[in-house]
């Protein structure tokens, strides 16, 4: 079940980037600041994408609940290819064989990364010297990249943006793993008594924000590679940090893991340079 909740978190993702970023892009006036986020919540498919990401969240915390952060995490890569799914009986879009071959070599880079690696062990609990120099680092890390991204070109920019997000969003990770396991010790009630909600409400709404600025900013094909491939990496840096998730100790199949992370990453870009440019109905490239 922890799979099928991660693979239904990438899902509901896929539908939540595909339709906001048609809907933020969609504007014929170009608005700008307080205008823009007026026009967005008025378009229904802005909101409905907010829908499919409320999903999202729900799915990958029970993923989370029960399972390794890195292990769900890197699942969470499987958006792009329900993306494209998406974008070819959905919009109509025309799909190029390269790009279906750069999502199977995404597919079987992560399938042999978790295969290998074999991810085990873990402690429910970190300490809270982790925690603090962890929560320092991520969002000391996503502050300073977001600073960069006020200038360059819209494609810089974008890739700022989404590098800063997924850092985000992999400090949201272990705090909604960790949020989980106070609601099951302490109950809805007890939860709001101890910190983790709070610092996943405040690191969530950072997460969003930084990542609607990508979309908006610069070109989908350029934001959504750094959202996909720097989560899961950071995810998987935080879960061996803070919680003590370890991979087979043995030299040969840990190099089998990173050799087939990259070929994963490699698929992303692939997939993700040759997918078309725009979300219009019977774009190509």
């Amino acid at each position: 079940m922890v799979i099928v909740f991660a693979l239904l978190a990438a899902l509901s993702n896929a539908v939540s980037v595909t339709t906001q970023h048609i809907a933020s892009t969609a504007d014929p006036r170009r608005s700008a600041g307080w205008r823009i986020v007026l026009y967005l919540f008025r378009n229904p498919l802005w909101l409905f994408g907010w829908v499919a990401l409320a999903g999202s969240f729900l799915f990958q915390a029970l993923a989370l609940h029960n399972g390794m952060v890195s292990v769900v995490q890197p699942l969470l890569v499987t958006e792009l290819i329900f993306a494209l799914v998406l974008r070819r009986f959905w919009i109509h879009q025309s799909i190029l064989p390269v790009t279906w071959g750069g999502a199977a070599l995404a597919c079987a880079g992560l399938a042999v990364f978790l295969v290998a690696g074999e991810p085990r062990g873990g402690q429910p609990t970190p300490t809270s010297r982790h925690w603090i120099a962890a929560a320092v680092t991520c969002t000391a890390g996503a502050a300073v990249l977001a600073a960069l991204a006020q200038r360059g070109s819209p494609s810089r920019r974008a890739a700022l943006y989404a590098s800063a997000a997924a850092i985000l969003w992999a400090l949201v990770a272990v705090v909604i793993k960790t949020t989980t396991d106070t609601l099951t010790q302490f109950g809805v009630g007890g939860m709001f008594t101890h910190w983790p909600v709070y610092a996943l409400a405040v690191s969530g709404v950072a997460g969003v924000l930084l990542q609607q600025a990508a979309l908006h900013v610069g070109p989908l094909r350029i934001s959504q590679p750094f959202l996909v491939i720097i989560d899961p990496l950071v995810s998987v840096a935080l879960s061996v940090w803070l919680f003590d998730e370890r991979f087979l100790p043995d030299a040969a199949i840990l190099a089998v893991a990173a050799i087939a992370f990259a070929v994963m990453c490699v698929g992303v870009v692939l997939l993700t340079q040759t997918a078309p440019a725009t979300m219009a109905a019977g774009t190509r490239t």
